[in-house]
């Protein structure tokens, strides 16, 4: 397994746990578990042919990875109902864009 293998899904599972850990000790858990959700995005890429593809930034490729995307997202974060939300899936925005860069 590759470094940016490591990199890629230590940010998915492990990062968002010390994030609500440590940041919202109070309600961690529900914070983790919105954070794991917010992977859910990744079902769009079942519309790309091939599916995955190591070499493919999903950042504007995927539908739910795409510019329009990410600003509803950052519009979620002026929201108290949807912050976490927003903060979770600009995280997890973050995270792909990574790959796109190693």
């Amino acid at each position: 397994m590759s470094f940016s293998f490591f990199i890629h899904y230590g940010l998915h599972f492990i990062a968002p746990f010390f994030i609500s850990y440590y940041l919202l000790k109070d309600k961690w858990l529900r914070v983790y578990t919105i954070f794991i959700l917010s992977m859910l995005v990744d079902l769009d890429h079942l519309l790309a042919n091939p599916i995955f593809d190591q070499n493919r930034c999903s950042i504007n490729f995927h539908p739910l990875h795409s510019y329009y995307a990410i600003c509803i997202y950052l519009m979620m974060l002026f929201f108290k109902k949807t912050r976490i939300i927003g903060i979770a899936l600009l995280f997890h925005m973050i995270t792909d864009a990574i790959d796109c860069w190693i």
